[in-house]
């Protein structure tokens, strides 16, 4: 039984990676920067082509629509929202949630399907006379037009993540708009009316897996097709806890689960870059610390989903992985000022792109 399911599950992976076969092309990078900008860099040219001021402050995150015609982007200066029109490189919406005497705090979200709600997890600050009130975390949904939260609820105790856990987690919102996911180790189901956590899935021990602690990273998204979540996740099993990772697919209106195993669990994992034709798929890892710290690339076949081939490149303290609009080279980036690009088939460094601005933690979000 298990084995078919595990089977089930890599053929409906391997399915959904073919049917997002795309032309190559070069593309287009939006990264955000210091102090309040996002930088627009065109991978032909191999440079920056112009910058987009963020009035709010400085950019946290990114969230491209489902459509791939904007960019909303969360700023930490004011706790502002900007969104960001792909074809005009325009900021069409912008406004900050901080007032002379309460201030947010949140990081990343989603946005229905409509454009008109912003769904996320946010901290209220309230300034007295001598101090500031700092509230629990709490859903919030924030009207873009009214351009202010208009909704919040309480998160629950027994959702609240544990003492190693954090509030920055994966959101994504059902095709109907009625259904807000948070993925984290566990899968919350919320209804959006009343924000309500109306199920969880706790993939903790998934039936007739074998499996415990198995949990969806943070951020980690490997693929986005409609209706679905996919990404690479972790694992262990019940008895001697060995960690593995693997890669996991969640159907979002069947609240289904399927997932296939790779191999032992590195000590990090920098996400999981897919070639258009699905064929292909790469990943950073990282081990140990200090100055026994070792960086690799992986690439994996996905028609078998096996670790085909690695190369160690050059760690640095902090960084974040992407892949290019045709998939022929792969970016090492962040905290700092270039772009290390390296070939998808050797996995070799080929040449370093200077940004000429320090990037953000916000991410990378590449469109044609």
């Amino acid at each position: 039984m298990f084995r078919r399911k595990l089977a089930a599950g890599l053929c409906a992976v391997a399915t959904s990676l073919v049917a997002l076969s795309a032309p190559a092309q070069a593309g287009t990078l939006f990264m955000g920067s210091y102090p309040n900008a996002m930088i627009v860099f065109d991978e032909s040219k191999g440079a920056v082509t112009s910058e987009i001021k963020l009035e709010t402050g400085l950019p946290t995150s990114m969230r491209l629509s489902n459509d791939g015609k904007y960019i909303y982007t969360t700023t930490i200066t004011t706790s502002g929202i900007e969104v960001i029109d792909v074809a005009t490189r325009k900021v069409v919406n912008k406004f900050s949630l901080n007032t002379p005497t309460t201030r947010y705090r949140f990081n990343g979200g989603v946005p229905d399907p409509t454009g008109r709600y912003f769904y996320t997890i946010a901290t209220q600050m309230d300034k007295e006379i001598d101090r500031y009130i700092v509230g629990k975390p709490r859903y919030a949904v924030i009207d873009l037009q009214q351009k202010k939260i208009v909704r919040t609820a309480e998160i629950e105790a027994q959702d609240e993540p544990g003492p190693n856990g954090g509030w920055r987690t994966t959101f994504m919102v059902s095709d109907d708009g009625k259904s807000l996911y948070l993925f984290r180790d566990k899968v919350f189901v919320i209804n959006v009316a009343d924000l309500k956590v109306v199920d969880r899935i706790d993939l903790s021990k998934p039936e007739t897996t074998g499996m415990e602690n198995v949990g969806f990273g943070g951020g980690v998204e490997a693929i986005r097709t409609p209706g679905q979540y996919v990404s690479l996740f972790n694992a262990a099993d019940p008895y001697v806890h060995n960690k593995i990772f693997g890669v996991a697919r969640f159907d979002l209106a069947k609240r289904a689960f399927a997932f296939t195993p790779i191999g032992p669990a590195p000590a990090s994992m920098a996400g999981l870059q897919v070639t258009p034709d699905g064929k292909d798929a790469y990943t950073v890892v990282t081990n140990g610390t200090l100055g026994n710290k070792r960086c690799e690339i992986w690439r994996f076949d996905m028609a078998t989903t096996t670790l085909v081939d690695k190369a160690e490149f050059e760690c640095r303290s902090r960084f974040q992985f992407g892949m290019s609009q045709d998939a022929k080279k792969l970016y090492i980036y962040g905290a700092s000022y270039d772009v290390e690009v390296y070939d998808a088939k050797t996995l070799k460094l080929e040449q370093t792109w200077d940004l000429g601005n320090d990037t953000t933690g916000a991410g990378m979000v590449v469109v044609p």
